[in-house]
């Protein structure tokens, strides 16, 4: 005879897992400037949304270029310029449009050229969407992306690694030295605000640049700081093909290799389960790896 208690444990227990299956991942991208974040994220997200996701992206960038390939070349108004226009009576109808894969894109924006501090609008801009219930069950996200400008070097930039808006964190890296010093600082900046904010690091994302040893040396940084190289994306000219035409590759042409590249690193980012607080190398230690994979002879 089935013990009924034991029945109604194994359901909650099924419960239990199918709530903690389903809440939102929130993810930010990051990476030295111009490595190619915003790229990776609008084709991650496109392979994420083709799978059946509901993703947003909140471009953290004050170029607004976090969504552009996803919304098909739209240029579109910002969080900052909508409040500096319409004052505190916006909707989120006004920050928000969809993309491709019914994906929600925004946009933060940032100051006027000269005047303030671009990080700051990402606070700003985080918070009004959270005001306006941007993240609300109603619209049964599975993903939040964070595009987010370059290095962890000032407060605002660190902002969802530091307040909890994001609790993965993916860097873009190539086997190139400044992507890797990078890479290494973003990891202290995580390291730093673990215990507070929770945040997690997923992995790497090596987006080549044709480097010598290039794979085999970014797997060995993912080691040393204790991570995984997540996917290997190389280097093709299809994704400029893509990009010229204002659309991601999976878009513009889904039959492509590197389409299906982008479709293995959205699958890996669903299916992972490595999050930790990483161990970033000491600066004799990183150089070090550099020289034995030769980049600094």
């Amino acid at each position: 005879m089935t013990d009924r208690r034991s029945t109604e444990t194994v359901e909650a227990k099924q419960l239990s897992n199918l709530n903690i299956t389903t809440l939102m991942r929130k993810i930010a991208i990051y990476g030295k400037g111009g490595i190619g974040k915003s790229t990776t994220t609008q084709n991650t997200v496109a392979g994420l949304a083709e799978m059946g996701n509901k993703v947003m992206v909140v471009g953290c960038d004050p170029k607004a270029d976090s969504t552009r390939l996803l919304l098909g070349g739209l240029t579109q108004k910002t969080v900052l310029d909508t409040l500096r226009e319409e004052g505190e009576d916006v909707e989120l109808d006004d920050i928000i449009k969809e993309g491709y894969g019914a994906s929600r894109c925004t946009e933060s924006g940032g100051p006027e050229p000269g005047v303030g501090c671009a990080g700051r609008g990402i606070i700003t801009s985080v918070n009004m969407l959270e005001q306006l219930g941007a993240y609300d069950d109603e619209w049964g996200l599975d993903y939040v992306f964070y595009d987010v400008l370059g290095d962890v070097v000032c407060g605002g930039f660190a902002m969802p690694i530091r307040d909890g808006k994001a609790e993965e964190i993916y860097i873009v890296v190539s086997g190139e030295m400044m992507a890797m010093y990078a890479a290494n600082n973003i990891c202290k900046g995580i390291l730093k605000y673990a215990d507070a904010g929770g945040v997690r690091l997923g992995g790497l994302i090596c987006n080549s640049r044709k480097v010598d040893n290039e794979l085999e040396m970014i797997e060995e940084l993912a080691r040393q700081i204790g991570t995984q190289m997540i996917h290997f994306v190389p280097r093709d000219n299809m994704v400029q093909r893509a990009e010229i035409n204002r659309k991601t590759v999976i878009d513009f042409d889904p039959t492509h290799q590197q389409a299906d590249e982008y479709r293995a690193l959205a699958k890996k980012i669903d299916d992972n389960e490595m999050f930790v607080i990483p161990k970033p190398l000491e600066i004799e230690e990183l150089e070090k790896l550099l020289i034995d994979f030769g980049i600094a002879n």
